[in-house]
């Protein structure tokens, strides 16, 4: 398997991620209830994200954080919840590539999802 390389490869990432998300029995409402995703204008968006991320373009201009703190409004977020967005990201970069910014990419979810997590689940800690 091939490295992820270009946008054109993050776009099939997260395309994938998102089938199998969107039907998951722990976390598909949040994509389909909670805030009903538009795949034609979220992936773009997120893959700016994830441009910005894994190949230092500053393409993204959202604030990634102020997004998951209203939906965590609307459906609160459990531990579960990051966890199983991080094992459907990981193992759908595995099954699709393998190399440096596929293990990147796996790290730096987790990582953020991580941050989200304690951010949103316990948000005094953060300001200590």
């Amino acid at each position: 398997m091939k490295d992820i390389e270009s946008r054109e490869d993050l776009v099939m990432l997260l395309e994938r991620f998102y089938e199998k998300a969107m039907v998951d029995e722990l976390i598909g409402h949040f994509f389909t209830e909670v805030a009903p995703l538009n795949l034609a204008t979220h992936i773009p968006l997120i893959a700016d994200f994830w441009e910005t991320i894994l190949f230092d373009k500053a393409q993204y201009r959202g604030n990634v954080m102020d997004v998951h703190q209203h939906l965590h409004q609307l459906s609160a977020f459990k531990a579960e919840h990051f966890a199983r967005w991080v094992l459907l990201f990981q193992q759908t970069i595995d099954g699709l590539f393998s190399g440096e910014k596929a293990e990147r990419a796996k790290q730096r979810g987790a990582s953020i999802a991580t941050v989200m997590q304690i951010k949103l689940l316990h948000p005094g800690i953060h300001k200590l």
